[in-house]
């Protein structure tokens, strides 16, 4: 296994997930291990490793995958109050595939 859970498993069937949105190239979903009560992943279907390697060719898909973020934070945010918006570069990226995390809520102690 690689250091892309999205592609390695999301996206290949491999792990089932409880999808919240998707469209011809964006897949939001409930996080398989949540960090915080209310905690959703939006991901492009093409690879892309991270926010930092996106290149111009990209500005559609980007624009699709803002477009999602959009609007499930914004019913996260009708439904809890507030969200937050959240992607992670370098060491704090797990897995090497550009993801936001859509979360609500106290993190949840490990």
């Amino acid at each position: 296994m690689t250091d892309d859970f999205y592609c390695d498993e999301v996206l290949s069937g491999k792990t089932e997930v409880n999808k919240v949105m998707e469209t011809e190239n964006v897949l939001a979903y409930y996080h398989t291990k949540p960090f915080w009560p209310v905690h959703i992943v939006t991901i492009p279907k093409k690879h892309i490793s991270s926010l930092i390697t996106l290149e111009e060719s990209d500005n559609e898909l980007l624009i699709e995958l803002f477009s999602v973020i959009k609007e499930v934070a914004a019913k996260v945010t009708d439904k809890y109050g507030a969200c937050r918006v959240i992607t992670n570069l370098g060491n704090y990226q797990d897995s090497k595939h550009l993801h936001w995390h859509i979360v609500s809520g106290e993190a949840i102690k490990k």
